[in-house]
Formats: structure tokens, C-alpha cells, sequence
């Protein structure tokens, strides 16, 4: 009957994402950010990845509370699906346990320090 017991707890999906763990660092790092742009980091860091993978473990973020909504904006334009769209900014929890991954922080880095030159420019 313990031999049972111990099997049953280790069904199912784990608790720990790797996926999540870098959404985490690309959070904790960038400040509040929307899940396209989570989405278009992660794919750039760390290769092929579905959007819909990175909604699904934002959402999943948001349920065990390591993430939260920071705010929403809509966005008016011609979008193929309408004229707005809604981006969902998230950040980060007291819950939450950055591993401070520094392939992401220097990624996040150079990012930023770009963006300071072509504005000085």
C-alpha cells in the first residue's frame, strides 16, 4: 500500500518549467512586459518556442502566483483580426525565484543599451 502511495505522487506534470523558470528571469530582468514581447526574447535566446507555449505557462504563472497582471492596453490599428488588440503586461511576484540566468541578462542588456544609443543619436 506505501509502495502505491509513492507512485501516485509522482504523476502527472511536474511543477517545474523550465520555460517558466526563463520567463521568470526575462521578467526579472526586464521589468513588466507584454507576452508577445516575452515570446519574441524567448525565441531569440533560446530558439524554436510557440507563442501559445508562453501564454500557456503565463497563465499557468498566474495561477500559482509568481506572476500578476501588471496592466492592459489596447492598442488601436488594422489588425488582421480587427482594429484593436490588447496587450496584457506581467511582472513579477513576491512568490517568484529568479534564477538570473545571465545569458538573459546580457541578452536584456544589449537590448537596452542599444536602445540608448539610437535614441542619443
Amino acid at each position: 500500500m506505501e509502495n502505491k502511495k509513492q507512485n501516485s505522487r509522482s504523476r502527472g506534470r511536474p511543477e517545474y518549467s523550465i520555460i517558466r523558470e526563463r520567463i521568470t528571469d526575462i521578467l526579472y530582468f526586464n521589468g513588466p512586459t507584454h507576452g508577445y514581447n516575452i515570446y519574441k526574447i524567448y525565441r531569440e535566446l533560446f530558439g524554436k518556442v510557440t507563442a501559445r507555449v508562453i501564454y500557456y505557462h503565463l497563465k499557468k504563472g498566474l495561477s500559482k502566483g509568481i506572476f500578476k497582471i501588471a496592466k492592459i492596453e489596447k492598442q488601436k490599428g488594422e489588425f488582421s483580426w480587427g482594429t484593436e488588440a490588447e496587450h496584457i503586461y506581467y511582472e513579477l511576484t513576491e512568490r517568484a525565484t529568479p534564477a538570473a540566468d545571465p545569458k538573459i541578462r546580457n541578452y536584456i542588456e544589449n537590448i537596452k543599451q542599444k536602445k540608448l544609443e539610437s535614441k542619443e543619436k
